[in-house]
């Protein structure tokens, strides 16, 4: 596999598999599991181990997953770093809500940078769309920041397609994030269509389902988290997932692979979907998910876990 691929129309180069942080300093996501030098020593994992892209956002935390991944940065050769974050969450006393307006998103960015201690993002997504602000206001927002060199390039987040269509009227959008994984394919209807005409990167996240893909649950598994509400972990369903991962152990034992690897490397051969983000808590999490980025499929491969999927 390529060493480097670039996101979409923009110059941003990252190694395949980068990290998702929402477990560094992430309070909020996992309360009273992280341990924040454990986060700090993740994030030096994969910058240690070459993986250059990394990927963060306001919520997590809120805030302190930006602190802690700056934090991190002061210790390597800020350009060797590939950095995305995202905001669009307002809190004001008890209550979260969206917003996308120019003025917002600009405030959003310079609270960014101060607490990620650098003077510009590689990457800059607008979280979630907010009910009232046109897209294409809120990415021209964004793009006057680009030509201030405060962001390098323009992401958006959880967009529908009609959204996504109108933040890209002008062509400014180098990625879109949003949820995409085997058990759950909705993306390819029209987003990832969308995203390989007009050279859009796509980058899935929740890749392995919260770990169902990972091939590390049985039947008798149980979860007191966020998997515990989510459809594919749920009576029947989970049994059949159960069943189709096993199905794809049977390819991944054949090749001397882990499950994982063999489902975020099946990702990369998606149009558009140039890297991939995977989480993690502990440093050596981070060098096996690196693993995936080495696993060649062939196309029969390739075709049987689309089919067991289908």
């Amino acid at each position: 596999m390529a060493e480097h691929v670039t996101l979409g129309k923009s110059t941003l180069a990252v190694h395949p598999i980068g990290l998702g942080t929402n477990a560094v300093g992430g309070h909020n996501i996992y309360p009273d599991m992280l341990d924040e030098e454990q986060g700090k020593d993740v994030v030096r994992a994969a910058l240690d181990n070459g993986m250059n892209f990394l990927d963060t956002a306001f919520i997590y935390g809120p805030e302190r997953s930006e602190e802690l991944v700056g934090e991190v940065m002061k210790e390597y050769n800020r350009e060797d770093i590939i950095l995305a974050t995202k905001g669009a969450h307002k809190i004001e006393g008890s209550e979260t809500t969206m917003d996308n307006s120019p003025a917002f998103l600009k405030q959003a960015v310079e609270d960014s940078l101060r607490r990620l201690q650098t003077d510009y993002i590689d990457l800059y997504y607008i979280h979630f769309p907010d009910e009232e602000t046109p897209k294409d206001e809120a990415v021209q927002a964004l793009r006057e920041l680009k030509e201030e060199g405060k962001i390098r390039s323009i992401g958006v987040s959880n967009f529908t397609i009609e959204q996504l269509k109108e933040a890209n009227k002008h062509g400014d959008v180098d990625v879109l994030q949003s949820e995409y994984n085997l058990l759950n394919r909705e993306a390819e209807k029209d987003l990832l269509p969308y995203t390989e005409q007009e050279n859009i990167t796509f980058i899935p996240y929740f890749p392995l389902e919260s770990g169902l893909l990972a091939g590390k649950y049985d039947e008798n598994t149980t979860f007191s988290d966020i998997r515990d509400s989510r459809p594919s972990f749920k009576g029947e369903a989970f049994k059949e997932n159960l069943a189709k991962v096993e199905k794809v152990r049977e390819i991944a034992d054949a090749k001397g692979e882990e499950v994982a690897h063999v489902i975020l490397a099946w990702y990369l051969t998606r149009p558009s979907i140039d890297a991939i983000i995977p989480g993690a808590k502990r440093a050596e999490q981070v060098v096996n998910n690196k693993r995936a980025g080495d696993v060649t499929l062939t196309d029969e491969e390739i075709r049987k876990i689309d089919e067991i999927f289908s």
